[in-house]
C-alpha cells in the first residue's frame, strides 16, 4: 500500500477564472443551457404535473441539470430551477401557463412576506437537494453554478404580476419608494438566506440575474439594482460563505461601469450590446467577464455566428473571463449550433464526447 498523498487536482476553469486567472481558452458554459432546446429535457418534462412541481423534484431538476452537461463538454452546470421560486416560498401565488408564462397573485402586503422570510430557505430546500445531486455525480473539473433572481427583477414580477416591460413596476418604484424599498429589503435577506444554502449544497459559485435591469436611470438603478446586490453579497459573506459571485445587471448599457466598480462580485456578466471596449474596462479593474454572444445568433447559425465567436475570443482573450451568451439559449435552438460553438471555444469534439458517454451506458 501507498503512503503516497494523491496529487491536488486544479480547480474548475470556471473557478480559475473567477479568481482572475487569463487562461489558455475560456471557460464555457450557456444561461438555460438545462432546458427547453434539448429533446431529453422536452421528455422529462413530460413527467412533471406542472414546472414549479418539476422545479421543486431534486431527483428530475438534477437530471436536467446534467443533460446538457453529458451531451457538450461544458466547464459548468448551472442548477435547474426558477427565479420566481422565491416569491412563491414568501407565500406569494405564482403558477406558470403553457405558452404565456409565469402569473403571480396580488401582492401580499410587505410585512406578511417579511415574516415569512426564514420559514423561505426551508421551503426551497429541494433546490439544496437537488445541487447535492448534482455534485455528487459531476466531475470534479466542471463546476456547479448556483443562482437567484436578482431582487429589482423579481419585485417587477410580484408587482405586474406577469412578465411585462416593466413600465408599471418601475411607475410604482417612483410613486411608491418606500414600499418598493421594503420589498426589495425582503427579498435581499430571503435571496442571501437562498443563496447561502445553495452554497452549503454544493454550489461552487453564485450568480445573480438582474434581467431586467433596463431603461432605468442612474439615481434608480443604484437604488434598486446596485444596493440591494451588495446587501447580498455582505450578507452571504457574513454568512461565512466564500464561493465567488457573478453578478448579471442585464440591460444596464452605459451603467454597467458603476456596477463593476462598486458590486463585490468577482465576475459580470454582460449582454449582447457590451462593447469590446467595455469589457476590456471591467478585465482592467480586477473583475473577470462573461458572454456576450447573442442568442438570437446563436440560434440563426451560419457564418455570421462563426465570426462573431472569432472576434470574442480575439477582442477579450487577453484577460479573465468566460464565454457565455448575453441572454439564454431560446428553445428552438438548433443543437448542431451550440455543438459549433462549444467544439470551437473547447476544441472538444461534441459527437467523441457523446460517443464516451454512450459507451459508458
Amino acid at each position: 500500500m501507498s503512503d503516497e498523498t494523491p496529487p491536488k487536482l486544479p480547480p474548475p476553469k470556471l473557478l480559475r477564472a473567477l479568481a482572475g486567472e487569463t487562461l489558455a481558452r475560456p471557460p464555457i458554459w450557456f444561461m438555460r443551457q438545462a432546458g427547453r432546446s434539448l429533446p431529453e429535457y422536452r421528455e422529462l418534462r413530460t413527467k412533471a404535473a406542472d414546472f414549479i412541481a418539476f422545479c421543486h423534484n431534486p431527483e428530475m431538476a438534477a437530471e436536467a441539470t446534467l443533460q446538457p452537461m453529458r451531451r457538450f463538454p461544458l466547464d459548468a452546470a448551472i442548477v435547474f430551477a426558477d427565479i420566481l421560486l422565491i416569491p412563491r416560498a414568501l407565500g406569494q401565488e405564482v403558477w406558470f401557463e403553457a405558452g404565456e408564462g409565469p402569473r403571480l397573485g396580488e401582492l401580499p402586503e410587505i410585512a406578511r412576506l417579511a415574516g415569512q422570510v426564514e420559514a423561505s430557505t426551508e421551503r426551497l430546500s429541494s433546490i439544496g437537494e437537488t445541487l447535492a445531486r448534482v455534485r455528487a455525480e459531476l466531475e470534479p473539473d466542471r463546476a456547479l453554478i448556483g443562482f437567484a433572481g436578482g431582487p429589482w427583477t423579481v419585485a417587477t414580477y410580484m408587482i405586474e404580476g406577469r412578465s411585462s416591460d416593466r413600465t408599471g413596476a418601475r411607475t410604482f418604484a417612483y410613486e411608491h419608494p418606500d414600499k418598493l424599498d421594503a420589498l426589495l429589503e425582503v427579498l435581499v435577506d430571503s435571496t442571501a438566506r437562498y443563496l447561502v444554502m445553495q452554497a452549503k449544497s454544493g454550489a461552487q459559485a453564485l450568480k445573480i440575474f438582474e434581467s431586467w435591469a433596463e431603461g432605468l436611470a442612474e439615481d434608480v438603478f443604484e437604488r434598486i439594482v446596485i444596493r440591494p446586490h451588495q446587501a447580498i453579497v455582505e450578507k452571504v459573506r457574513a454568512a461565512g460563505v466564500g464561493v465567488p459571485f457573478i453578478g448579471f445587471p442585464r440591460g444596464a448599457g452605459a451603467l454597467v461601469d458603476s456596477y463593476a466598480r462598486v458590486v463585490p462580485v468577482q465576475g459580470v456578466a454582460l449582454d449582447t450590446q457590451a462593447s469590446a471596449e467595455l469589457g476590456r474596462r471591467i478585465q482592467a479593474g480586477g473583475k473577470t467577464i462573461q458572454g456576450a454572444l447573442d442568442n438570437l445568433l446563436l440560434r440563426a447559425g451560419g457564418p455570421a455566428l462563426d465570426a462573431r465567436v472569432e472576434g470574442l475570443l480575439a477582442q477579450w482573450s487577453d484577460g479573465p473571463w468566460i464565454f457565455n451568451l448575453g441572454h439564454g439559449v431560446l428553445p428552438d435552438t438548433p443543437i448542431a449550433h451550440i455543438a459549433r460553438v462549444v467544439e470551437r471555444v473547447t476544441g472538444k469534439s461534441v459527437k467523441a464526447l457523446a460517443l464516451q458517454e454512450a459507451m459508458k451506458a
